[in-house]
Order: structure tokens, then sequence, then C-alpha cells
């Protein structure tokens, strides 16, 4: 693009796009603190509660790779209106929902919608701004869009659900996605349209392959057979089929598969731990909606602050295992003051010195982690690279959530919730030990 009209298009169009992205961002958290309360509306058992986030985070990260091919093909700013308007359309959906299995659906239908979303943003950002340096300033301010969504998640959660009521932290998506739609064909570019080559059995392998492992974390260990059956089929398939899903040469470089074991793991202590902290700051010290969603601010600004300010600039100085495996000992090690937790346990000496050590952590870990992960990809991979990633960091954050909510539901007794709190802190801080020697071992120097 290089005619004027096109350059004064160029930033409205870019806040377009940090308005989609942010939409997507925010129902990772927003729902969160939420929980509770739509848990108690819709008679959710503990056992199935946690399906409101993990529903969400399944198809999105099952359904990335998929996405990306079929948004290619369609043109992407055809892909971004039909990923608006189904977000939108999924959103209404949920809030106005009778029963937990109606949210349930609506929020897997979000999370496709938002499979489509996501990578469709990105791909139109670099069609945007194709000189390096205005490039380069966009993708910085949209790192921080990215960086801001959780956070701005959980105080509109917390926001909406006291003065309003939980449903509002689904339909305040409809207005959204509504001007998003309108705007869509004034302000952004078309992209040329390539053939589908989308692999409809590696597809339907890897979103059921991922989902019955999803399903067995739950309790469920039977479910392990069926999913391990699924998943090996969808790599045999990969190493056969003329165009994969997933290219299997991505994953031979031990570095790139010691990155995502990294982003993984710290993902599904993240959220898996965030749903507790809820639960303990609601169930147990009772503090509302919006005091909770303030309460787990600190943690996340502390993620945000490491990465952003340290993490950055030790990537220059050392290797990426340097920087990854103490984070992820530093994330166990909050985990671990988690796991002193007694119903007696205030705020300020209990959860806010343990989110602070569990946050910077995770800090620590992620940035140079995606960085290693991105790093030797071929120019053509890119992309596809970007997207593992992105795949990695919803399923790692679905399978969390699934196995920390089922250590931790069923507390009859004040005392037995904070006791199930303190083994999901205990399970997750294992996690990620595991995790640090695992991505040691491949990470290399």
């Amino acid at each position: 693009m290089t005619t004027t009209s096109a350059r004064t298009t160029r930033w409205p169009g870019f806040a377009l796009l940090c308005t989609a992205q942010l939409m997507v961002l925010l129902d990772t958290t927003i729902v969160n603190i939420a929980l509770p309360p739509a848990q108690h509306d819709l008679g959710l058992s503990d056992a199935d509660r946690h399906w409101i986030v993990t529903a969400y985070l399944l198809a999105f990260g099952a359904l990335l790779l998929p996405a990306g091919r079929i948004s290619d093909a369609v043109g992407r700013r055809r892909a971004l209106l039909i990923g608006v308007l189904g977000f939108g359309l999924a959103s209404a959906a949920g809030g106005a929902a009778a029963d937990g299995a109606q949210l349930i659906a609506a929020r897997a239908a979000q999370g496709a919608f938002a499979a489509l979303l996501a990578p469709t943003a990105m791909a139109l950002l670099t069609a945007l701004f194709t000189e390096p340096a205005e490039r380069g300033r966009a993708l910085g301010r949209f790192s921080a869009v990215v960086g801001a969504g959780g956070a701005a998640g959980l105080l509109a959660g917390g926001l909406l659900t006291a003065t309003l009521d939980w449903r509002w932290c689904l339909y305040v998506n409809v207005p959204i996605a509504a001007l998003t739609a309108v705007l869509t064909p004034v302000l952004l570019p078309e992209t040329p349209r390539h053939p589908l080559h989308l692999d409809l059995l590696s597809t339907l392998l890897g979103v059921t392959g991922a989902a019955a492992l999803v399903y067995a974390t739950t309790g469920r260990p039977l479910w392990l057979v069926p999913a391990a059956v699924l998943l090996g089929a969808f790599a045999l398939r990969q190493v056969k089929a003329a165009r994969p899903l997933l290219p299997p040469h991505l994953l031979a470089t031990r570095r790139r598969l010691g990155a995502l074991t990294a982003v993984a793991t710290t993902m599904a202590a993240m959220f898996g731990t965030m749903l507790v902290l809820t639960y303990q700051l609601q169930e147990v010290l009772g503090f509302d909606p919006l005091r909770t969603g303030l309460a787990i601010l600190p943690g996340t600004a502390a993620t945000m602050l490491i990465a952003s300010q340290v993490s950055g600039r030790l990537m220059a100085r050392l290797s990426p295992r340097r920087l990854i495996v103490p984070g992820m000992l530093l994330t166990a090690a909050g985990l671990g003051l988690l796991t002193q937790l007694t119903p007696d346990s205030t705020y300020l000496g209990g959860m806010l010195p343990a989110q602070l050590v569990f946050g910077a952590g995770t800090g620590l870990v992620m940035s140079p982690s995606i960085s290693a992960a991105l790093t030797g990809a071929a120019p053509r991979d890119a992309g596809l690279v970007s997207a593992l990633v992105s795949t990695a960091q919803q399923l790692g954050g679905s399978i969390g959530i699934s196995v920390l909510n089922a250590v931790a539901a069923g507390g009859a007794t004040l005392a037995a919730q904070v006791h199930g709190h303190t083994v999901a802190a205990a399970v997750a801080a294992g996690l990620m030990l595991a995790g640090a020697l695992a991505s040691g071992l491949l990470l290399g120097r």
C-alpha cells in the first residue's frame, strides 16, 4: 500500500485489529472471575465447572492450524469478518445460556472463531505495514496490546460481574464484534486468496485426539487410550500426507521441542492456578468479583514487567536455557508457597507473595521460549511455527485447568476446599519441576 489514502487508513486499521485481538484475549481470562457465580446460577458441579474455561482454550488451540489455512483460502479480510461475527453470536448465546451445557457449547464456539480471528489479525497487520520500520513500530504496539489482554480481562470480568451480572462478561463482546464487523470492509485490505490445502483427516484426528486427552485429565484415565490412538494416528498421518497440517520437520529441532515444552507446561500451571486462586479468593476469603480481579492482578503485572524489562535484555546475553529453566524453577517456588495456605491465611501474608514469585518466574520463561521456538524457522514456516506456539499455549492451559480442577474440586467444608487448593498447587509445582528438567535437557546449551 503506497497511496496517501492507504497510508491514512493504516493506523485506524491497526486500531481495529487490536480491538479484534483484544476481544479474543479478554475471553481467556474475563470469565475466570465470573466462574463462581456462573457455576452457582447454572447448577454446574465442582468437577464440571472448569469446562467453562477449558472449552474455549481447547477449541482455540486445537483449531489454530487448520484455521490459518482456511484464512489464506477465503481471504484474510473475509476470514476476519467471519471470525468477528461468529465470535459475537457465540458470545450472545453464552450470555443467554439457560444451563451449563449451553454455556460450555457457546464457549467452545467462541474458541473456534477465536482460532480464525487470531492468526488472521496478525496476517492483516503485516499486510497493512510493509515498510520495515513502520511494521516494527506496529508489531511492538500490537505486542503491548497482547500483553495487556489477560490483565484487562481480570479487571473487566471483576467489574462486570460485580456491577451488572456474570452474563455481561459475554454480552460485552457483542457491540465490540458488531462495530468491528462494520469497520472491517472500510479500514482493512483484502489479501489474495490461495487454494485450500487442508487435510481434513489430519484436522479430525488432531481435534478429537486433543479433546480426548483433555477429557482424560478430568479424572477419566481410560480416555487416555483413545487419546493415544487418535494422536498417534495424527502423527502418522503427518508423516505420510502430501500436505500435512503439521509438517514433521517443524518438530525435528530439539531446541524448538524444549521451548514448546516450556510454553505448554508454564501455561498449564498458569491457567490452572488462576482457577484455583479465583475460588480461594471468593469462596474462602469472601472477596467479591471486582476485588478478586484486582487481587490476581499483581501476579499478572509481575509477569509483564519481568518479560518486558528483564527477559528482553537478558536474552541478548544468555542462552534460552539459562533463562527458561531458572524461570520454571522460580515458578515452582511460587506454587510451593501456595501449598502452605490454611483457612486462616490472609491475602497479604499468604497469596500475594506467592503470586509475585510465580509471576516473576513465568515472566522469565515466556519470551525466551517463544524466541527459541521461532529461531531457525525458514521464512515459509514462520507462520506455522507461530501457530504451533499458540497451540501449545492454549492446549497447555486447557490441560492445566482440567487437571488442577480435578484435584481441587469437591471440598464440602472450608478446610477441605483449602486442602484441595494446596494439593492442586503441589501438583502444579511438580509439573513445573518436571517441565524444567525436560526443557533443560532438550534446549541444550
